[in-house]
């Protein structure tokens, strides 16, 4: 089966489940995506994987909307609407029996008109829930509601994006669930092969000592609820100290925030992806206080390394990953029920160990080879 996959960009993440995609059609797979947006190394490691199948383009053309525009709150404003010179032309040379695209808009707009006119089969990777759909403007769901007649199947990522893509008219019978993963195998062994000694290096190099560590990863912008995090750490002021990995706008007026309040936060700042796993390995527990995910990637990642994960309500992997078993969820609205879950948290130190090996084992059902296979199988039942 020749599978051709339309995404305009991705990252590390997802060439694992292109390389497990590509050994279940028998090495058949062809990726056509925009080799300017794609960072160098993904362009490298995808070219290792799929060689020539691997068809980065150049010369996208936006017709409307700002070449770079990362959602930073909660209100999506305008649109942005790439051209890309002769991908149609592209993806019919690959001549492929089903095609693979991510989402209504960017790229998309190929493997529709070739479901249009030439009936080529047509599955989507999709993502949005309600929640970060709820400001979506009239035209956006007008439109995802007419192109969903030229879509065969669509692969969610969990139940709340399962949720919004029905309430959009498509049938249950054509949606399954499992398309995101991340590498969990791979993650899981990087951040064991770390020794005791560098973790304790590491920790005191950061300030750490021996206080109950939360880990928060991600860019530091108000859509993270970083602000309404730290409103609630204020009011109790837990015996434990909050790491953040990442930087963005955000960042001078949050640490200002923990000065003016005597909060213990360490900014550790931009992280390399392939130095993440340390920082999963010396923390205690993760936390995300989102105010709008689709899913967190990073949510999986820190669960791959044995951490438990308090969670925000409002990220769309919670009702499959986050479980009493190896985590809370919290409304990060609500500043004093989530200070209780940071009490809670703390009063509970000696069961993170146990919840955080919960979290591992439930990561290894969220690897790129169950991602693989959802796919897969959706573009065998419509070929």
């Amino acid at each position: 089966m020749n599978i051709t996959w339309v995404t305009r960009s991705f990252l590390d993440y997802r060439i694992p489940v292109y390389a497990e995609l590509d050994k279940l059609c028998d090495h058949h797979l062809n990726l056509i995506y925009n080799a300017e947006v794609v960072p160098e190394r993904c362009n490298q490691k995808i070219r290792e994987v799929l060689g020539d199948r691997a068809i980065g383009m150049i010369g996208e053309i936006r017709l409307s909307g700002k070449k770079r525009a990362p959602i930073s709150t909660v209100n999506r404003k305008g649109i942005r609407i790439p051209f890309q010179p002769n991908l149609l032309k592209t993806v019919r040379e690959t001549r492929p029996d089903v095609t693979v695209s991510d989402g209504f808009f960017q790229w998309t707009y190929a493997p529709l008109i070739l479901r249009l006119w030439n009936h080529v089969p047509h599955v989507m990777c999709y993502e949005p829930t309600k929640h970060t759909e709820k400001h979506a403007q009239f035209f956006r769901t007008w439109y995802r509601k007419i192109a969903s007649r030229w879509i065969d199947h669509i692969c969610c990522n969990g139940s709340l994006c399962k949720e919004y893509t029905m309430s959009l008219g498509y049938p249950e019978s054509q949606i399954s669930i499992g398309n995101m993963a991340v590498d969990s195998e791979q993650l899981t062994q990087e951040c064991f092969a770390i020794t005791d000694d560098t973790i304790k290096s590491f920790r005191q190099k950061h300030g750490l000592a021996d206080k109950l560590t939360f880990l928060f990863v991600g860019r530091l912008v108000p859509l993270k609820g970083l602000r309404q995090l730290l409103e609630a750490w204020n009011l109790i002021k837990p015996d434990a100290v909050l790491l953040i990995a990442g930087d963005g706008p955000e960042r001078p007026h949050l640490e200002d925030f923990c000065k003016q309040h005597d909060i213990h936060a360490v900014f550790a700042g931009a992280v390399d992806h392939t130095n993440i796993p340390m920082f999963y390995r010396a923390a205690d527990c993760f936390i995300i206080p989102t105010l709008q995910d689709n899913w967190s990637l990073v949510v999986p990642e820190a669960m791959a390394c044995g951490l438990p994960v308090a969670s925000s309500i409002y990220n769309g992997c919670h009702p499959e990953l986050v479980h009493p078993e190896n985590g809370w969820t919290f409304d990060p609205y609500d500043m004093k029920a989530t200070a209780d879950i940071l009490q809670t948290i703390v009063g509970n130190r000696m069961k993170l160990p146990s919840m955080g090996e919960y979290s591992r084992r439930l990561a290894m059902s969220n690897t790129a080879k169950h991602a693989a296979k959802v796919i897969f199988s959706a573009c065998h039942n419509v070929s």
